[in-house]
């Protein structure tokens, strides 16, 4: 029988352009349940959809909750959970990924922000080769590069772009199975994925089911929404609390 991890990391290996793997984000028990039950093979919980349903801001969910969260989530479903843990939450790197596989998770997403801050880029990949080791393969690590959130140093687009590709491929040599530019602009896109060896993570949008298979051909092997699904779904409730008010 296939491990989880090994089964969630071989579906992000041999995609064919413009089909990437598409990974839903669920905060809770019911959401994972309808994503699941839709035929998606997997699942990414997105730390800021949490964070709203447990009535936290983004970025200020405690991680004992959070971890809870990501728990009843994989213990719901039967497909392999990847957890958004923010910057890790100042963990150690073996609490880190001891509290993962406590959680049920198979992978993690790890920013390399705090605050709106970008973090060294070379401490990061320090801190992802630790979380690699403590891991020993039993979790699929997914680098988050928030240059194009934040900024960088040298601001100018291409100073961005080459922060970047830096910054992806020494995540990469570090051990990250995947690395995500998050809102990269397409062309950027295309050159960091040329550039680094790893799958590709971009941002896609739920309103045009179209832009997944772009983001695809643009070299993305997988697809996650962030907490889009979960603001969709609370603007579904708004609507129909005001058809209640006949509104």
């Amino acid at each position: 029988m296939t491990e989880p991890v090994s089964e969630f990391r071989a579906l992000h290996h041999g995609r064919a352009p413009g089909d990437p793997l598409v990974l839903p984000g669920p905060w809770d028990v019911p959401s994972a349940h309808a994503f699941e039950e839709a035929g998606f093979p997997a699942l990414a919980t997105p730390s800021a959809g949490i964070a709203a349903s447990l009535g936290y801001a983004d970025g200020h969910t405690p991680a004992d909750e959070m971890f809870a969260a990501v728990a009843r989530i994989t213990r719901a479903v039967s497909v392999p959970v990847s957890a958004d843990v923010e910057a890790g939450y100042g963990l150690a790197p073996d609490e880190l990924v001891e509290r993962l596989l406590e959680a049920g998770a198979v992978g993690c997403n790890l920013e390399d922000s705090v605050d709106g801050v970008l973090l060294d880029r070379r401490r990061q990949a320090d801190l992802l080769a630790e979380i690699r080791a403590a891991a020993g393969g039993r979790l699929f690590v997914n680098a988050r590069v928030d240059t194009y959130i934040h900024g960088t140093p040298d601001a100018t687009e291409a100073g961005t772009e080459a922060d970047t590709i830096a910054r992806a491929l020494l995540y990469a040599e570090a051990g990250a199975d995947c690395v995500y530019p998050i809102l990269a602009p397409p062309e950027s896109l295309r050159r960091t994925a040329a550039a680094v060896a790893v799958p590709l993570n971009a941002l896609g949008t739920p309103a045009d089911p179209s832009a997944t298979r772009r983001l695809g051909e643009l070299g993305a092997a997988r697809i996650t929404f962030g907490p889009q699904l979960q603001r969709g779904a609370a603007e579904a409730v708004r609507v129909m609390a005001d058809r209640l008010l006949g509104r």
